[in-house]
């Protein structure tokens, strides 16, 4: 019997978990709600906002991609949320069947080696993704760096993007499919990640935060959702708390006349209204938890996973 032509061959299916890791602030997190096309993994200009393990599901004929959005290495990890934070990371990197390794076009820093020394030691397949490309110039500058980048370890294969332009993704796709398992899906073709809307309505309301107190307490701030209610016509009630560490920061977090925690939950509930298409009533309260991100106890108790 002849072998079949070429177009009558199944096409293989590969499936496999894709860590992002790399030191804070390169964009992993812009680059997961790119590929999946949606927001699934707050932003912000600030370094540390991902603090969670969140899944980001690409889904293509030919593979499914679970990209594995993780905090960013850091070696100053000083109060125990940070070191949780680092750990989260470690596991994610460990588990995955490929890694892709982020930095920033033409900028290395002493933690993107540490970040590529720790990734390194367990082993998986490396992909390099230089993002933020679309900053680089002039454009000439790119190619002596991702030599030199090729040097500094056996990656599997090296891929220039701008994950907020969205410049050459198709082709990353192609790059991570092409390195994973041959494989089933590993989750429902309409799953876009394992987050609840529960676990999503408090990262906005963190986000919100981040960017209107990012000079005064980018990280003294948690977001714990009390309530999450869905009424028979589709309407959603949201109770959070803000959890501060001190008094002064709840102040600063309330602001004048409470015209501060107003705003920030307006810019929430609006953005909770488009993320959900349904009308959202959101409440809002702050509450003090002293230390919170030294104890390992309130941490957990905050929802932070410490496997």
């Amino acid at each position: 019997m002849s072998a079949p032509a070429d177009e009558d061959r199944p096409v293989a299916r590969h499936s496999g978990f894709v860590a992002l890791a790399g030191r804070p602030n390169v964009g992993k997190s812009t680059l997961v709600n790119a590929l999946v096309e949606r927001k699934v993994s707050i932003v912000t200009a600030k370094p540390q906002t991902t603090r969670h393990r969140i899944l980001g599901i690409v889904n293509r004929p030919d593979a499914q991609i679970v990209l594995v959005d993780t905090p960013g290495l850091h070696t100053n990890a000083r109060r125990a949320l940070n070191r949780l934070m680092n750990r989260t990371a470690a596991q994610a990197i460990a588990e995955a069947d490929l890694n892709l390794f982020l930095v920033e076009g033409t900028r290395w820093l002493p933690d993107d080696q540490a970040a590529l020394d720790r990734i390194q030691r367990v082993g998986r397949p490396i992909i390099a993704v230089v993002n933020k490309v679309d900053k680089v110039k002039p454009r000439e500058k790119l190619l002596p760096f991702l030599a030199e980048l090729g040097k500094r370890a056996p990656f599997a294969d090296i891929v220039p993007v701008s994950a907020l332009r969205r410049t050459n993704l198709d082709r990353l796709v192609k790059v991570i499919s092409a390195h994973l398992p041959e494989g089933p899906p590993l989750y429902p073709a309409e799953q876009v990640t394992d987050r609840s809307e529960r676990f999503l309505a408090a990262e906005i309301v963190r986000e919100k935060l981040t960017l209107a107190l990012s000079d005064e307490l980018p990280y003294g701030l948690s977001v714990e959702v009390e309530a999450y209610e869905v009424a028979p016509d589709g309407r959603v009630s949201i109770a959070a708390v803000i959890w501060v560490e001190r008094k002064g920061q709840k102040a600063i977090v309330i602001g004048e006349k409470g015209e501060r925690l107003k705003s920030i939950g307006r810019a929430a509930r609006l953005e909770l209204k488009r993320m959900l298409a349904t009308p959202v009533y959101l409440e809002l309260w702050v509450k003090i938890k002293e230390n919170w991100a030294d104890d390992e106890r309130a941490l957990r108790s905050l929802g932070y996973e410490s496997r």
